[in-house]
């Protein structure tokens, strides 16, 4: 070890700037899970709606699509994605 004075690696700070510090760490800590429920819930939708719109365009050929039970699969959609929404 050198002659130079070891100094630990710490700062001394007023009451202020800790509070100050404390108080950022926890709105980054807070806007982090909000961002990541945020990301979550779009990949849900996304992953939701990207099945249906392939499906629409599978076949571009033909004129008409078949379609049974379509009122039933529409509002289990719409429940999925109403779902996907309010979590």
């Amino acid at each position: 070890m050198s002659d130079d004075i070891f100094d630990f690696g710490f700062t001394a700070v007023d009451e202020y700037e800790l509070k100050s510090s404390q108080d950022a760490a926890r709105k980054v800590e807070e806007y982090s899970t909000t961002i990541n429920d945020t990301q979550d819930r779009l990949d849900k939708l996304y992953n939701a709606i990207t099945p249906l719109l392939n499906n629409l365009k599978a076949n571009p050929e033909k004129e008409y699509i078949l379609w049974p039970n379509r009122v039933e699969k529409v509002e289990q959609f719409e429940t999925l994605l109403y779902n996907i929404y309010k979590k």
